[in-house]
Order: C-alpha cells, then sequence, then structure tokens
C-alpha cells in the first residue's frame, strides 16, 4: 500500500513540473518547458537570477566548510565556555 501511495505522489508531483503549452510557447530559451508564468522581462533578469545562484553557492560552500572545520581554537572561545559549564 505504501508503494502505491509513493508511485501516485510522484507520479501527480511530476506532473506539475513541467510548463503548460501556453506558458512552453511563451518563454524564452533556457526556460521554454520547465517554468510557468511570466517569462524575463529583460536580459537583466538573468543577471540577477545568476547573481543570485552565486551568493547561495558561496554561503552553501562556507556553511559546509565551517560546520565541518569550525576554527575556534581559542580556550576562551564562547563555544568552550558553553560546553565546559556544567
Amino acid at each position: 500500500m505504501r508503494k502505491i501511495l509513493l508511485s501516485i505522489a510522484l507520479l501527480l508531483g511530476t506532473a506539475s513540473i513541467f510548463a503548460c503549452p501556453v506558458c512552453e510557447r511563451n518563454q524564452r530559451g533556457i526556460l521554454k518547458g520547465i517554468t510557468h508564468g511570466a517569462g524575463p522581462e529583460s536580459q537583466w533578469d538573468y543577471v540577477i537570477v545568476w547573481a543570485t545562484v552565486a551568493i547561495v553557492l558561496c554561503s552553501l560552500f562556507f556553511s559546509v566548510k565551517w560546520l565541518i572545520r569550525p576554527g575556534e581554537k581559542s580556550g576562551s572561545h564562547i563555544k568552550r565556555f558553553i560546553l565546559n559549564n556544567e
């Protein structure tokens, strides 16, 4: 029963990720067939999106980097105070 429900959910979920024929016809270039609604108005929309992607990827990189190797080596760091305060 669980497999059937999961299969139905996946099949119904994938139908909504493709653009309808009207949206597909109105979209330009790289977004054709992928998104619904109004497409980019100018080339500046692409610049804004790619700048946002770069910011998100940089923040993701540094978040993972500092989670793996935090780098606080000082004995007086607040992390040590909280961990050692029993």
